[in-house]
């Protein structure tokens, strides 16, 4: 992959590089989209003066305030931007499944990805990457330089699905890694056990991280449109298959289906992570406004 053209068109890139990704509550580096770090540092805007201690730098003093009160002051700074994001993103097998004529949910994963990336290193954010299945695979930690991009990209492009999925034990073991407090965006069909997922998004949140979850599906798992006898396969095991007559089993189907995705928001709603729910019929820059435009009228 490594270039952006690689993944959006013309037309794609269009409809979403006016868009901004912020948040909603408070993290490290953003305040409800302001992008300004509570952290003291050097880097850009001038925030009050305190009084000089001992071990403080002696660069930091403020010299024209010592001529004035014969006190020695030190200067505080707010640093600039930043958001730190971390994608998390599902590259079990299920993530493979496509429906006739559309793109995989992995794939339509992997161009939400480059979207972000692309909006969060045009706003001088920082944007990071965790694949995973049942355990995590890669942990590219944030950055904001441009040139992250491609290095974003190229992952993305050596990125493969297959195998089981655990989102909630690798979870649980990544809260930990992250060392500060930003955005967690979650990339998956959330196929595994519910309860354990939810588990884990309450830990993201109770370690102050903000949580959007892109729960993404593909028609044909919400629709069951199959009609004749088919041959269905594991995505996530070998040889694993079965000749189903859809008619003797959909409307099970539709109720399971209906249940975990209830589960799922309910579960959202309790912790308060920004649950979307995105099928891959709908275009992906289109769907991704929506919700970005979606939070910022919010």
């Amino acid at each position: 992959m490594g270039q952006l053209s690689d993944v959006l068109q013309p037309d794609e890139l269009a409809r979403i590089k006016n868009l901004q990704v912020m948040a909603k509550q408070v993290v490290e580096g953003v305040i409800t989209g302001m992008h300004r770090s509570p952290h003291k540092g050097f880097s850009v805007e001038f925030a009050q003066h305190r009084q000089y201690t001992h071990g403080d730098e002696i660069r930091r003093l403020d010299w024209k305030v010592f001529g004035k009160t014969d006190r020695l002051y030190v200067r505080e700074y707010e640093e600039e931007t930043n958001l730190r994001a971390t994608v998390l993103l599902d590259m079990s097998g299920s993530m493979g499944y496509a429906g006739e004529g559309r793109k995989s949910k992995f794939e339509y994963a992997v161009r939400l990805t480059a979207c972000l990336a692309y909006l969060l290193l045009q706003q001088r954010d920082s944007i990071g990457l965790v694949t995973f299945d049942t355990k995590m695979r890669r942990h590219i930690p944030p950055r904001s330089s441009t040139a992250h991009l491609r290095v974003l990209l190229d992952e993305l492009a050596k990125s493969k699905t297959g195998g089981e999925s655990d989102p909630g034990r690798v979870f649980h073991h990544l809260v930990p890694q992250l060392k500060r407090r930003g955005l967690v965006i979650i990339m998956s069909d959330a196929f595994g056990d519910v309860k354990q997922l939810v588990s884990a998004l309450a830990h993201f949140r109770s370690a102050r991280h903000e949580v959007l979850f892109l729960h993404i599906l593909d028609p044909d798992e919400v629709e069951f449109p199959f009609e004749h006898w088919t041959r269905f396969e594991s995505l996530e095991q070998k040889d694993v298959f079965r000749m189903v007559d859809p008619a003797s089993f959909r409307e099970a189907y539709l109720a399971k289906v209906a249940e975990f995705r209830e589960e799922l928001k309910q579960g959202c709603a309790r912790h308060r992570v920004d649950l979307e729910p995105m099928l891959t019929n709908q275009p992906f820059a289109d769907a991704l406004a929506r919700f970005l435009a979606r939070r910022q009228a919010v």
